[in-house]
């Protein structure tokens, strides 16, 4: 009878293993890639002239492309608490980036506005349950690459639902800049002139070799293309000549209200940067197919917010969309957003329905069949009937951002439904409307004109704030505007023109930002 008993639970054993091996076979994977300050318009498929990105080009391709895909903040941390937790910023909390000023110690900049900005979460919440350990919960293999910047200790990737972290911690650019040595703690070994955004990618390959016979959620999250800005001198030097070919305009800047913004795209570190993330997504892209998992692999690419185009490294140009990083034109929020399912028949299609970061986290629960988690994700919906070629009625999303950009944004909220966009700004309590089908420049305010359509909006917006306990920013009493205009006055006159003369000295043949250009001539990457 033992005998008989041990045989039976030998053939359930089988069974049971069979059964994991053939749910396994079957459960499709997740590779997610998110670039960090990737504009709308710089990538070759979208129609930059200047920037070469031959591997994502070939992804849109094989994709379907949201043209109107948001992120859901204007900056990094909120946007990714967004995509980790379904949910937009007045939710969950986190509505600046983390480590940014707030309240009186905004004043530390030497900044005197009018208002000083709202305080916000700094960690990524606990609960509910994140994206990641959604993944975990059905099954699946997690692994992390690159930037995190949402949390420290106690808030990392490992704390999350993610069983590997390469690279994530508090910081949200490159300690050591993009190449070796990285002065990451959560990235160790390498060698001189590696190049991170490919470092990443090798990371990213090998957990993918290892799990290839188990179902895997990989998210490779670059510090690319976030400043500072570097590249190789080999690169420099092909953008520099593509530049002059193209011809060299005799102004790349305009003034917005506080900054000057970038107004063309000839930067030619900045496209040796997006070169060399290219190249690593290309590398991920490659050993998909070399391991003959493309058919079963569900591949996510994004951004987090917009193109720097004022503040930081004065990077790229969004047009012509308006603004950039920071601000609350969709030059700061609209992105890159592609989705390939590669068993639907959706390659190379466009939708131009409006969708937000926080949707893909229960669209990839429902590609996946993995059961939704609606007390997670209560701001975003499954994109899957859109793949599957339905329509949605229109729907509010929401943006709050009750804080000052370092790039020059107003503290404010948004709403968009359908082809309205409405913005509330705190200083002064006014609201702009924008028909962002026709005015995609945002230029041809009608707050005026279309009265009603400004109150319903705003009841909208202000509703919504209310119901998520939003916090907003309060009156400054040291506000001068003496000093407010001194600043802007000399961002019009002497921030411009050394912006334009440095512009100029990197399209000079003879340009050298340093020696060693940051150790990227020991190798070529």
């Amino acid at each position: 009878m033992k005998k008989i008993l041990l045989f039976v639970l030998f053939l359930f054993a089988i069974a049971s293993c069979r059964q994991e091996q053939k749910i396994n076979e079957n459960m499709p994977n997740v590779v997610f890639i998110l670039v960090d300050d990737f504009g709308r318009f710089d990538t070759g498929y979208a129609g930059s002239k200047f920037y070469e990105t031959p591997n994502i080009d070939k992804l849109a391709s094989e994709s379907t492309s949201f043209t109107n895909g948001y992120a859901c903040s204007r900056v990094c941390s909120p946007s990714r608490a967004s995509i980790m937790t379904g949910q937009f910023t007045a939710r969950h909390g986190i509505t600046d980036w983390i480590g940014a000023k707030s309240g009186k110690d905004w004043r530390i900049r030497k900044r005197y506005d009018k208002l000083l900005p709202a305080d916000y979460e700094h960690n990524l919440p606990s609960k509910p349950v994140v994206l990641p350990e959604a993944f975990q919960k059905g099954g699946y293999q997690t692994f992390f690459a690159g930037k995190w910047h949402l949390g420290g200790d106690g808030s990392l990737p490992t704390d999350h639902g993610f069983d590997i972290n390469k690279g994530g911690y508090h910081k949200g650019s490159p300690a050591g800049g993009y190449f070796y040595p990285y002065k990451n703690p959560y990235l160790k070994g390498g060698k001189p002139g590696e190049n991170l955004s490919m470092r990443l990618a090798d990371e990213t390959v090998n957990f993918i070799a290892e799990n290839r016979n188990k179902p895997f959620f990989a998210f490779l999250s670059f510090y690319a293309v976030h400043g500072p800005i570097q590249t190789t001198k080999e690169k420099r030097a092909k953008y520099r000549e593509k530049a002059v070919a193209l011809g060299v305009k005799e102004e790349g800047y305009d003034m917005e209200a506080v900054l000057p913004i970038r107004v063309v795209q000839d930067n030619p570190i900045y496209a040796g940067l997006v070169e060399s993330m290219d190249a690593a997504v290309g590398r991920v892209l490659n050993q998909l197919k070399e391991l003959g998992l493309d058919k079963n692999t569900i591949v996510v690419f994004t951004s987090d917010n917009g193109g720097v185009a004022s503040g930081d490294s004065f990077s790229t140009s969004n047009l012509p969309l308006r603004g950039g990083k920071g601000y609350q034109w969709e030059g700061g929020i609209r992105e890159p957003y592609l989705i390939k399912v590669p068993w639907m028949n959706t390659a190379g299609i466009e939708n131009g329905t409006p969708v937000t970061g926080a949707d893909l986290y229960p669209t990839l629960l429902d590609l996946v069949g993995i059961p939704l988690e609606p007390n997670a994700h209560r701001d975003g919906k499954s994109l899957k009937p859109l793949l599957e070629g339905s329509k949605f009625k229109d729907r509010p999303i929401y943006w709050h951002y009750p804080h000052y950009g370092n790039q020059g944004g107003d503290p404010s909220s948004i709403i968009r439904l359908g082809k309205w966009k409405l913005i509330h700004y705190y200083e002064d309590g006014r609201n702009e409307l924008y028909n962002v089908e026709k005015d995609i420049n945002e230029r041809n305010d009608l707050s005026n004109k279309l009265k009603d359509r400004v109150t319903i909006m705003h009841t909208m917006l202000k509703t919504y704030l209310k119901e998520v306990n939003a916090k907003f920013p309060s009156k400054d009493s040291l506000y001068s505007a003496v000093i407010s205009e001194k600043m802007r006055t000399a961002n019009k006159t002497q921030k411009k023109i050394i912006l334009e003369r440095y512009r100029k000295k990197m399209l000079k043949e003879n340009f050298e930002p340093n020696k060693d250009w940051w150790g990227s001539q020991l190798t070529k990457d």
